[in-house]
């Protein structure tokens, strides 16, 4: 008798083709910028036979296929710092990008990619050069519509500043962003939220697709200690201390339960001079410490993260806090927010809303016995989402498996 012959295992098909991806900050360099940075690079290597990676450089290796190369460096910084241009924060940063975007479709002129996965900002004069080119491309949007985020910022600016609106993004910076929007082949955006924004604001729907970053589990975990329940009850604020995430809500929120009743670790810098005076100002007489750096220790101390941005795409420190078992108070206008469920893990209330802010506080501190038990639910929402959700390798190795590539076909 003839044996019979074992089942052929499964082979993944060979990576093919050669892209590039192209990324604003340093891979895990620190912030919500760097870790999707660093998800993109990570997700594009595997799924291609060769990749050009253009970007500030990552602290560790990358794979023998990647060609890694940093935009060249500049006195732009010094400019900013030493000048009255370290005011005009939202052209600097125009400025900036703009001359990144030129360098990389100076490169990209010189070799040949049939797939692209680049960054806004940065990808305007490359999404026209590779769509003459038939070359599909992924636009990573971290953020919401970037004119819905001006819009906000400036909003902010006139309610606690009193000031002419001069940081990031400025009018021309979103002109550049919806030229990018209405060039892509596709539109990557991390929340559902984030998706509507683009649509409703004009982009066609069947471009934004949403793919959550992901959240490291294993490196974010709940402390062992037990949280003491006596003293001021313990916040952590994470991110920069910008208009935009909405600092002046939480300390204004502080001073209306009393000084004495909550204690708030600040992990971020400021990043414009205004936000850093008024956060001086606010943050007078209150118990407030600002520790740039590692979240994880400030995590591991407090007893929830509030975070009462008014435009964020997702905010990562969300899923952060909650792998941490930190119940979190954030807002409508969070991508994450749809992670959190009130009076369950957290609480999600209107953004710009005082009010609201300091009522949900002000039941922190009642039902301050709960929140153990709330940070361990929201542990677990990010465990299962990590373990069933999709993840941005599988998108990019099945879009770009997919999708048609003129510039092959031309070949």
């Amino acid at each position: 008798m003839t044996a019979a012959r074992a089942p052929r295992a499964h082979r993944a098909p060979e990576p093919e083709g050669t892209a590039v991806v192209a990324f604003p900050a340093r891979p895990d360099g620190g912030g919500g910028l760097g870790h999707f940075s660093a998800e993109a690079l990570a997700a594009a290597a595997p799924a291609v036979a060769r990749l050009f990676a253009f970007g500030p450089l990552p602290g560790g290796s990358v794979p023998d296929s990647v060609t890694l190369e940093a935009p060249p460096l500049s006195l732009a910084n010094w400019r900013r710092q030493y000048t009255w241009r370290r005011y005009l924060h939202g052209r600097y940063q125009y400025e900036t990008d703009t001359r990144f975007g030129r360098w990389l479709a100076g490169r990209l002129s010189r070799v040949h990619v049939d797939r692209a996965y680049l960054f806004t900002q940065i990808a305007r004069e490359s999404l026209t050069s590779l769509r003459d080119r038939g070359v599909p491309t992924i636009l990573d949007n971290p953020n919401g519509h970037i004119a819905h985020y001006r819009l906000a910022v400036r909003r902010e600016c006139e309610r606690w500043v009193k000031w002419p609106y001069w940081g990031h993004p400025c009018a021309a910076m979103v002109a550049r962003v919806e030229s990018e929007y209405s060039v892509a082949s596709v539109i990557r955006v991390a929340s559902p939220w984030a998706r509507q924004q683009l649509v409703t604001m004009g982009v066609a729907a069947e471009k934004v697709v949403v793919v959550p970053p992901s959240i490291d589990i294993d490196r974010f975990h709940p402390t062992s200690a037990a949280p003491a329940l006596e003293g001021p009850l313990r916040l952590v604020f994470v991110g920069s201390v910008s208009l935009g995430k909405g600092f002046p809500y939480l300390l204004t929120a502080m001073h209306q339960l009393g000084a004495s009743r909550v204690r708030l670790e600040v992990v971020g810098a400021t990043g414009d001079p205004w936000s850093r005076r008024l956060f001086e100002t606010l943050a007078r007489g209150l118990q407030v410490n600002v520790a740039p750096g590692d979240p994880r220790p400030a995590y591991a101390h407090a007893e929830a993260l509030v975070l009462p941005t008014v435009h964020d795409g997702f905010g990562l420190v969300v899923g952060e806090a909650m792998a941490c078992g930190l119940p979190v108070v954030t807002t409508d206008q969070c991508g994450a927010s749809d992670w959190v469920e009130s009076g369950t893990t957290g609480a999600v209330v209107p953004a710009g809303d005082q009010d609201a802010l300091t009522g949900t506080l002000a039941e922190l501190l009642r039902r301050r016995r709960d929140l153990a038990e709330q940070g361990r639910a929201a542990r677990e929402v990010v465990v299962r989402r990590m373990h069933s959700g999709p993840t941005l390798a599988n998108f990019v190795a099945e879009w770009w498996r997919r999708t048609p590539h003129e510039s092959s076909a031309r070949r």
